[in-house]
């Protein structure tokens, strides 16, 4: 990154590209901020979830007498109590036309489809007495047979949904040669059955839990004239529209406000049931209701991410050059097809070809319904499980065809003359310099003399082994543009919206339609404003999460905030320059194309003669001296619809180590060296890129989500399902090219960040492992690779039977998964 210091003393007052502290920070980390739990009104009641032990059943009957009598208790309501006042969860991204979509009800009255799905609600005046409650409602099941797991679905002996025929939700199909955007795969691939190398694999994309900091939390008050809704949730603009169109509420009448949320990663881009039950008893009883989620709640019922099955086959001449490529997947969309959730492996689609020229290009996607808790986005949604499974398949050509893995990729990539490029999945890519990111990272992580220590390490038959791992990368963000999404069925815009207020005393208001959850838009939009109208960084504040004041926004996800949000800042700016140069004309009394704008001042051209552009803003509210011809107002707005996505790049390197006789694993070494095109803040892009490897890390070596034979999910609280400390993680070598290849789309030149240090970091973990023990007969490990599952690969050659326990290293078979160990780099 450029450092402050390091700039060109012209560009040394520039907001941009300085490491600007962040604005949130003080009042997030000194507990002054508000929560959605903290938020208290008067007469607020509480409620709690009473919600199914079973994956599949039919509701016989609820007897809420018990909890009713309880203390303090208002009221006990079943999804029967309730009318069409409940409204629906809604998909908003129907892949297909026939895709088979259960009805969603946030409360079933007569059967649920996964353990965790809410059948009543207790309502009292405090969340304990309310929990204690919801402890004696006693509901009769009925229970069924459960389907659980994508290919048990796909037999389809088992429904989750009786009522629709089949587990089969949508099958959504890409072909090159149908598109026009390349050849004939299945040609390629009988070519290369005989007369070059045909690669065929498997690889599984395990269930993931997003686990935000903070829970989901919800308060509705029906008091005012509006019906207010505070939520922690990453969407208030689409969750009012969802609202209103689902209870028929007029949307007028709905304030959503997301007040400061701690961390989404995708896991609160939703329309929760909790939200519209919460809605359902605030409008019933006329009072203000709190609903919090406990930690188990949040493991076991909010959505989940992943879970899908790659069968791949990949086609090469003898020289490693890719003819042809063909995905087909299996994903798991849980007991109900979520918000964006059958769109999100479709995402994937325009990403298995990755940095690379393929010719020939094919990609179908099977989604399935199952008796387990819903998936939809998790950070990358759809990316990182392209990116996984063509960064494997290149290490294993690399393989195949016995040279280097970086020297594989060269053969297929994309040179940085070629831009813009055309690819096989029919997108334009407008920038990029694989070569450049590719050579920074690789001197600075000391490629050469790793791979020489590897091969004196193989050579003495070290009992651990040295791996290094390779991820090249690149992603589609900023999900847009509106056309390309209504193409693809996508039930919104790619648009967002801006505005630029200047007040009396010279200060800014900036109001943004993206809501931010931890990413920092009150400091980067504050830089970018500052530096186009040339006023102070500490004069603007960002106002944003609350669709009253924010009237138009379609929210944060997919990369978006700033190449979609800044964007719109940028020309919401631009317009007040121009209207504030109209009066600036007029007190000077000179002619507008005379006018210079430079560090917040219009001046003469020629003279000393200027005015200030906070002196104009107070100019238009005394309203003195003005143009005739003038509307009184230098305030502007925009809204910003781009017109393709945006691509960054990088390349990730990465060292591990394995003991081949218990499976442990370490991290020695990590590099990233990423394109992300201008940046606004490099403080914050650390930030964005540290989180982001540390996410996709851990699906390599600790996360997953695992269901019992019953359906219950066993990883449900922090004791089974693992994340990371930063005990379990090393320092990073993080690295941008020196000269960036700038996004042409925007004028900012920027590219998204938030979810690419999540995309490219798995693949680059699990090819370190793989290589650690490759040439011990391992070509891969399913993820997430714990010490047992590392140690079982290794001796899988040994008989092709299973390893008598006497002879295993010990491994607590009563959890899901091992504990990280302690200290520098330890991993599991």
């Amino acid at each position: 990154m450029t450092a402050t210091q390091d700039r060109p003393a012209d560009e040394a007052s520039k907001e941009i590209g300085k490491d600007r502290r962040r604005k949130e920070d003080q009042r997030l980390i000194t507990g002054r901020t508000r929560w959605t739990d903290n938020i208290t009104l008067p007469g607020m009641l509480h409620l709690a979830m009473v919600r199914s032990p079973f994956a599949h059943a039919t509701i016989t009957s609820i007897d809420t007498e018990a909890a009713k009598a309880s203390p303090n208790v208002v009221a006990v309501l079943s999804g029967k109590d309730f009318g069409e006042e409940l409204g629906v969860n809604i998909n908003a991204w129907p892949i297909t036309p026939d895709q088979k979509t259960p009805a969603h009800s946030p409360m079933p009255a007569d059967r649920v489809a996964f353990a965790g799905e809410i059948v009543a609600v207790v309502v009292a005046r405090s969340a304990a007495e309310a929990r204690d409650a919801a402890e004696l409602v006693d509901v009769d099941y009925d229970e069924q047979p459960a389907v659980l797991g994508i290919k048990k679905a796909l037999e389809d002996s088992v429904l989750a949904h009786p009522d629709l025929g089949t587990n089969k939700s949508a099958l959504w199909v890409f072909d090159s040669n149908d598109a026009g955007t390349g050849g004939d795969v299945e040609a390629a691939i009988e070519e290369a059955r005989t007369n070059g190398i045909l690669l065929e694999r498997e690889y599984r994309q395990q269930r993931l839990i997003p686990a935000f900091m903070e829970p989901r939390s919800v308060v509705v008050d029906p008091t005012g004239e509006q019906i207010t809704m505070w939520s922690a949730t990453q969407i208030p603009h689409i969750l009012r529209f969802a609202l209103a169109a689902t209870t028929g509420v007029p949307e007028s009448k709905i304030r959503v406000i997301a007040p400061d949320v701690g961390g989404g990663f995708g896991g609160k881009l939703q329309t929760t049931p909790e939200e519209w039950i919460a809605w359902a008893v605030a409008r019933r009883l006329g009072r203000p209701v709190k609903y919090t989620e406990t930690r188990s709640e949040s493991l076991m019922s909010a959505h989940h991410g992943r879970d899908q099955v790659q069968t791949l086959t990949l086609a090469a001449d003898k020289d490693g050059r890719v003819t042809g490529f063909k995905v087909h997947l299996d994903a798991d969309l849980g007991a109900y097809v979520a918000i964006v959730g059958g769109g999100v492996p479709v995402l994937g689609a325009f990403m298995f070809n990755a940095i690379y020229k393929f010719p020939a290009y094919r990609f179908e996607c099977q989604t399935v319904l199952t008796n387990s808790t819903w998936t939809d986005a998790y950070r990358g949604a759809g990316r990182p499980e392209a990116t996984y499974a063509v960064e494997r398949l290149m290490d294993e050509l690399a393989a195949e065809v016995g040279v280097d893995p970086l020297e594989i990729r060269e053969r297929n990539w994309i040179t940085h003359e070629e831009f813009p490029f055309t690819t096989v999945a029919g997108l334009e890519y407008d920038s990029g310099n694989y070569e450049a990111a590719t050579a920074r990272a690789k001197e600075s992580f000391g490629y050469d003399a790793l791979r020489a220590e590897q091969k004196e390490r193989r050579e003495r038959g070290d009992r651990v082994q040295l791996g290094i791992g390779v991820s090249t990368f690149t992603e589609m963000c900023g999900l847009a543009p509106s056309r390309v999404l209504g193409s693809l069925d996508y039930g919104a815009g790619g648009w967002e919206h801006a505005s630029v207020r200047m007040l009396a005393t010279g200060k800014v208001e900036v109001v943004t339609g993206a809501s931010a959850h931890g990413q920092g838009h009150e400091t980067a939009f504050s830089q970018i404003v500052a530096d186009r109208l040339g006023v102070p960084f500490e004069d603007v504040e960002v106002l944003h999460g609350d669709t009253q004041v924010a009237h138009k926004g379609l929210d944060t996800y997919g990369s978006r905030s700033l190449v979609v949000g800044g964007e719109a800042l940028v020309k919401a700016a631009d317009k007040v320059v121009e209207k504030a140069r109209h009066l600036a004309s007029h007190l000077l009394e000179a002619s507008q194309d005379d006018l210079d704008f430079a560090d917040g001042r219009f001046t003469v051209r020629g003279t000393d003669q200027g005015v200030a552009l906070q002196e104009l803003a107070t100019a238009t509210f005394t309203g003195h001296n003005y143009p005739e011809d003038m509307e009184l107002s230098i305030d502007a707005e925009a809204t910003y619809d781009p017109v393709n996505f945006n691509y960054p790049h990088g390349t990730h390197l990465c060292a591990m180590e394995v003991d081949t006789e218990t499976g442990a694993v370490k991290m020695r070494k990590y590099t990233c060296c990423d394109d992300i095109g201008n940046i606004i803040n490099p403080l914050i892009v650390a930030g964005q890129v540290h989180g982001g490897l540390v996410q996709g890390i851990a699906q390599a070596l600790w996360e997953e989500a695992v269901h019992d034979e019953a359906g219950t999910l066993v990883s449900g609280s922090f004791v089974d399902y693992l994340l990371p400390t930063t005990a379990d993680t090393i320092s990073f070598d993080v690295l941008h090219t020196h000269e960036p290849s700038v996004c042409t789309t925007n004028t900012l030149g920027t590219k998204g960040v938030g979810e690419a240090g999540t995309i490219a970091s798995t693949p680059a973990v699990v090819n370190a492992v793989v290589d650690a023990v490759r040439h011990l007969g391992v070509s891969d490990i399913q993820m997430p690779c714990t010490p047992e599952r590392v140690w079982r690969a290794i001796h899988a050659g040994d008989g092709d039977a299973p390893t008598p326990a006497d002879a295993m290293p010990h491994f607590d078979e009563g959890a899901p998964n091992q504990a990280p160990a302690t200290g520098e780099g330890a991993a599991q």
